[in-house]
C-alpha cells in the first residue's frame, strides 16, 4: 500500500480558523501547502479543514456515507467555498480498466453530486482543486526532483548524481 503524506498542523492565524485548533489534520502534501496559503492569504476571512459533513450514497455499494470536505473557505466578500483537494487523473474517468480506479472515480463522482446539492441549498459553491488549480495561485504541488526528473536534462542530471553518491 502507498504510504501518504499526513500529520497536524498550527496555524499561524488561529483567529482565521474557524473550527478545532488541536486538531488540524492534512491528508497531503498538497493539503498541508494548502493550509498554509490560506492562513495567510488576505481574501480568506476564515476557513476549516473537514469540518464540513456531507451524507451522501455511494454509487458503489449503495449504502449512506459521510463525505469530509477538505476546506470550507468564507471569503472576505461573503462567499463560502466547499473545496476538494484532488490529483486530475482522480477528476476524469480512468482509461485502464482497473477495478480500483473505476471505484475510487465512482465514490468521488457521487461525493461531489451530494456536495453540489448541499451548496445549491446553502448558497455556497462546489470546487476541485487540482493541481493546475493549486499551482495557479502559487501553491507548490510537486517537489522539485520530481518535476526536474521528468525533463530529458532533469534525468541525465539524476543520473549523475546517483552515481556519485
Amino acid at each position: 500500500m502507498k504510504k501518504t503524506y499526513s500529520g497536524t498542523w498550527k496555524p499561524k492565524h488561529p483567529e482565521k480558523y474557524k473550527g478545532d485548533l488541536n486538531y488540524i489534520h492534512y491528508r497531503s502534501l498538497w493539503e498541508r501547502n494548502a493550509f498554509r496559503y490560506l492562513d495567510k492569504a488576505s481574501w480568506v476571512k476564515w476557513w476549516n479543514s473537514e469540518e464540513t459533513v456531507i451524507p451522501y450514497i455511494c454509487a458503489t455499494d449503495r449504502k449512506m456515507h459521510r463525505y469530509f470536505v477538505d476546506l470550507t473557505i468564507r471569503t472576505d466578500t461573503g462567499r463560502t467555498l466547499l473545496v476538494e483537494i484532488k490529483p486530475s487523473h482522480q477528476t476524469k474517468p480512468p482509461k485502464r480498466k482497473k477495478l480500483n480506479e473505476a471505484l475510487g472515480y465512482m465514490k468521488n463522482i457521487s461525493k461531489w453530486k451530494y456536495a453540489k446539492k448541499y451548496c445549491d441549498e446553502h448558497g455556497y459553491e462546489f470546487q476541485i482543486w487540482t493541481e493546475k488549480e493549486l499551482e495557479a495561485m502559487g501553491i507548490k504541488t510537486m517537489t522539485t526532483k520530481f518535476k526536474i526528473s521528468k525533463t530529458k536534462t532533469g534525468k541525465r542530471i539524476w543520473k549523475t548524481l546517483k552515481k556519485k553518491i
